[in-house]
């Protein structure tokens, strides 16, 4: 490439992650990336076989994504998520503390089996319904959602669709990478748990919750689709222990799920499928091939030199500087297109193995700083915005800033140990 053309494709690479962190004419995230992609491609920076190769990259995320949506979804429809909210309000026993810790547990559950997104998602809006049932005040349970989207996400591969952008083919067996995340995992959700309590102690010492409250009855394709997310769990971990990739074997067990739902209650498919995010697709996608150019314009391999020459004076000062400064350009960028970047750098050479787990949770857990770190959050926003609660930029990060920096140190000083 020449000056030139590097100059003209950054400005396409800085706008389009631009339009897909700030929306301008409230767009879709998809329609930036993917005319960000397409302009890379008709200014010829980037010839249409490597953006092609860019787009088939994504082969296994695009996999992952649809089995894990298609889960979530069918959860949903069958009322499983607001019965697991309304479990939890019914077990509090009046008491809002308890109420935090059962919703939180909840929200463990969900972002391990069934990813971050389905937490951000589909959790959000039965928790908003459980808790309004109970007479309590949403917004600190709400808060849980979002926090414990990202800070249980590395916990298994299965956690978060960003582990797969990291790891890519190379995703580590899983007690591998039991013995890589399990502290880090543990030192996230539990500091991530303390802080946000100690943030929402005053908003839950006047909260005043009903003791009993309507507990919505668990149907027939409800209990099945728990069978079926617990069969979903054992094949992905049977799989990842197994060296095997994620996406096909998740996107085959939510199809097989939900067929298997829908037939016995006889219903139509196409609620499950319409309440998709789809357009999440195309937005993977798009961002495939911006770090495809971002690559051809050298960016790529000079953080890979520079990484490298850093570990040879210190790979554990690497590794710590690695993991701040990815979780820092989470929220400048979005963890997605860090994460991209982030599995470029990492598949381009070897690197000792701390560097590469302080980059993962830098990706999964800076998000947690402010609204536009992750595609989670952003998804959490979008539903709130659906039951009329407004959480502005300033409020997220008011309460982010207190929590994440002491999870982060906590889980990559487990990490680096």
């Amino acid at each position: 490439m020449t000056p030139h053309d590097v100059l003209l494709a950054w400005s396409i690479i800085i706008l389009a992650t631009a339009g897909v962190i700030v929306r301008p004419f409230h767009l879709p995230e998809a329609i930036w990336a993917v005319a960000g992609a397409v302009a890379l491609v008709l200014l010829g920076l980037l010839p249409w076989g490597d953006a092609l190769r860019g787009v088939g990259k994504g082969l296994d995320v695009y996999f992952f994504l649809i089995g894990m949506m298609l889960t979530a979804e069918l959860a949903r429809c069958e009322g499983l998520f607001n019965y697991l909210a309304a479990f939890a309000v019914d077990h509090a026993r009046g008491s809002p503390r308890r109420l935090f810790l059962l919703v939180y547990a909840v929200g463990i559950l969900v972002t391990v089996l069934l990813s971050n997104d389905a937490t951000a998602i589909v959790l959000t809006p039965a928790v908003y319904a459980a808790t309004r049932a109970a007479g309590a005040s949403p917004l600190p349970y709400l808060f849980i959602c979002a926090f414990i989207a990202n800070a249980a996400s590395f916990v298994l591969p299965i956690s978060n669709p960003a582990n797969l952008v990291v790891f890519g083919a190379r995703m580590p067996h899983l007690i591998e990478w039991l013995r890589e995340f399990a502290l880090p995992s543990v030192a996230s959700i539990v500091v991530t748990y303390v802080v946000l309590r100690l943030t929402q102690a005053r908003s839950l010492a006047e909260e005043k919750l009903e003791i009993s409250v309507p507990k919505p009855k668990l149907g027939r394709g409800g209990r099945l689709t728990a069978i079926g997310i617990a069969a979903i769990g054992a094949v992905l971990v049977t799989a990842s222990a197994l060296d095997v990739q994620l996406g096909l074997p998740t996107f085959i067990c939510g199809v097989l799920t939900a067929t298997a739902v829908l037939a016995l209650s006889r219903q139509s498919p196409w609620p499950v499928m319409k309440g998709i995010s789809w357009g999440v697709l195309p937005l993977v996608a798009g961002l495939f091939v911006i770090v495809e150019a971002l690559a051809r314009t050298g960016a790529i391999g000079q953080l890979n030199a520079f990484l490298h020459d850093a570990v040879e004076i210190s790979a554990r000062q690497t590794a710590w500087g690695t993991g701040l400064v990815t979780a820092m350009a989470t929220n400048i960028a979005n963890n997605l297109p860090v994460g991209l970047v982030a599995g470029s750098v990492a598949a381009s050479d070897h690197l000792p193995s701390k560097v590469v787990s302080a980059m993962l949770i830098g990706v999964d857990l800076g998000p947690n700083l402010s609204v536009t770190g992750s595609l989670a959050t952003i998804l959490w926003l979008v539903a709130l915005r659906r039951e009329r609660i407004r959480v502005t930029a300033w409020r997220f990060l008011q309460i982010g800033v207190l929590v994440t920096p002491p999870a982060l140190i906590a889980a990559l000083a487990a990490a680096i140990r």
